[in-house]
């Protein structure tokens, strides 16, 4: 980990008008700086930058935060991603604890084995032989970090020579031990670096040349490598993605390398396994439109669906792409039919008829007790979606199966009672927090007259001011130029309009109270009635109830 006191160094290093322009255009505005928000689409500038508060806020969507929480957000990293960046921006030196250590080293023997398959690479024409009949370009070799295993005593004998420690390189996957001692993991075989998302490299993928049963093999499961996480060539098309706002995924390592050959820089594939539920964090990032491509194989069409039912349940957005005829996407880009390509991705059927259209082909619908197995099956997937996608296909299903839409339930768990809930707002109430917290030395005085539960709308806010808690809706308030700056006079005034109704209020409020005793009741109200005569006269009271 980075030590706590590294990351205050850092942020005492950063100025956030200076990191937020770094990535998009500002311009100065008043005391602020103003942008159009990089993170939804507007023409007219509602993202503010304040350089005396060192925070960001846009009045559009409502994202907000500091420098940290800016990359965190723009450049969708981690946290701990994002302080590395921004150090090696401001040339901030970090500290690590041993953990973080003991990684990079991991990260080293990793970095200087791909180092050494790439040089091997160069000097082996079955491989380039291979490689250029595939028609990858020698571009692409270098991109990707193209390499080549030799036997397996090659192997372990760069790694015995430069005194690499051999018990490292077994927990990294590099080699392993059998029953006949030590031997290589990626034996003659064509190599592809694999990054993680910060991008490290974390492990290899490797194609047979030699008529290897296993046609390919990956990492097995380590520290750093889990392929059920890790997406191939996500590190080179994350930029694109985010600019795209579309992240395609495929089968296998060439149909990425030859997709990014040919323009189209938002593939990715997954490693050797199907879409899983851990990969949906990654792919999440930027809510990017997601194409499946896959090939029309029985496993292609069948990993499609799986995916399709996942992906639609959860509100991604994006479709399927199958490639018949044996055809694959690298093929294809070989070929030369780039145009093909670019209205087949232009065109993915949605997830949610491709797998309707799925649940329904396994069935012969002509035969009526296959009819109403496939209706049950459907319907049972239409149900595990949200209301308004059951409302939208209950009218595909019934056109597919060709029934009646009646016989099509909706399910009832997801019924959400629809209200119109306007959010309520009190300008005078939020005025008065954005003068305390404009001039924090202001609070003592308030308090001593002004309770939280005075606040109709706004006790929330008011409360987390009080807490001294960072939130995205203070530092809206501070940065919203509609809300007027009150002076000393205006805030005393602004406060016995606001203490004088709360008073007026709860004198109303405990006088058809039958829950006080005649005294008790008798007392709270001359209280009340003292306040008001008070306030009246324009003097503050202190909070007495």
């Amino acid at each position: 980990m980075i030590k706590k006191e590294s990351i205050e160094n850092l942020k005492n290093n950063l100025d956030v008008v200076d990191v937020v322009s770094q990535f998009i255009e500002v311009k100065k505005s008043g005391a602020n700086f103003k942008a159009c928000c990089p993170f939804h689409g507007e023409s007219t500038p509602s993202f503010v930058v304040s350089p005396a508060k060192q925070i960001y806020h846009c009045f559009g969507c409502g994202v907000g935060g500091d420098s940290i929480k800016f990359v965190m957000e723009y450049e969708k990293l981690s946290y701990p991603e994002t302080i590395e960046k921004l150090a090696s921006m401001y040339n901030v030196n970090l500290e690590y604890d041993n953990s973080n250590i003991a990684q990079k080293q991991d990260i080293r023997i990793l970095e200087e084995v791909n180092k050494y398959y790439q040089k091997l690479y160069v000097n082996n024409s079955t491989t380039k032989e291979y490689i250029s009949k595939r028609g990858i370009s020698d571009f692409s070799v270098e991109k990707f970090e193209i390499g080549y295993a030799p036997s397996s005593n090659d192997t372990i004998n760069y790694l015995k020579s430069n005194h690499y420690n051999l018990s490292e390189a077994i927990e990294l996957g590099i080699i392993d031990t059998g029953t006949n001692g030590l031997y290589s993991r990626f034996i003659e075989r064509i190599t592809f670096p694999i990054y993680g998302v910060n991008g490290k490299i974390v492990g290899f993928g490797g194609r047979t040349i030699t008529g290897h049963n296993a046609k390919y093999v990956n990492s097995p499961q380590t520290k750093l490598f889990n392929k059920s996480k890790l997406l191939y060539g996500y590190n080179l098309a994350k930029e694109n993605i985010y600019k795209k706002n579309q992240l395609i995924v495929c089968e296998g390592y060439l149909d990425v390398i030859m997709l990014h050959q040919a323009g189209f820089n938002t593939a990715v594939a997954t490693l050797g396994t199907a879409l899983t539920k851990d990969h949906l964090p990654l792919i999440r990032r930027g809510e990017p439109k997601i194409i499946l491509a896959y090939d029309g194989d029985k496993a292609g069409l069948n990993a499609a669906y799986k995916a399709s039912v996942m992906l639609s349940q959860g509100e991604f957005d994006g479709g399927v792409v199958i490639f018949e005829d044996g055809l694959d996407p690298a093929d294809m880009v070989k070929d030369g039919k780039i145009e093909e390509l670019n209205k087949i991705f232009s065109n993915p059927m949605p997830f949610i008829p491709y797998t309707i259209d799925y649940i329904i082909s396994k069935y012969e619908i002509n035969n009526p007790s296959q009819k109403q197995k496939a209706l049950l099956e459907a319907n049972e997937y239409l149900k595990s979606l949200g209301i308004i996608y059951q409302d939208e296909y209950k009218r595909y299903i019934a056109q597919k199966l060709n029934i009646r839409e009646t016989l099509i339930s909706v399910s009832n768990d997801n019924t959400r009672a629809q209200t119109n809930n306007l959010v309520k707002i009190d300008i005078a109430e939020l005025c008065i927090i954005k003068a305390i917290l404009e001039k924090p030395s202001r609070l003592d005085s308030v308090l001593d007259v002004v309770d939280s539960s005075m606040f109709e709308i706004h006790k929330n806010e008011f409360e987390l001011l009080l807490n001294n808690i960072e939130d995205i809706s203070l530092n809206s308030i501070v940065l919203n130029d509609k809300l007027e700056d009150y002076d000393d006079e205006r805030l005393k005034s602004e406060l016995l309009t606001l203490v004088y109704k709360f008073y007026s209020n709860k004198l109303t409020a405990i006088s058809y109270d039958q829950s006080f005793n005649f005294k008790e009741k008798a007392n709270l109200i001359r209280k009340i009635k003292d306040n008001i005569y008070q306030l009246k006269r324009g003097n503050l009271v202190t909070y007495n109830l």
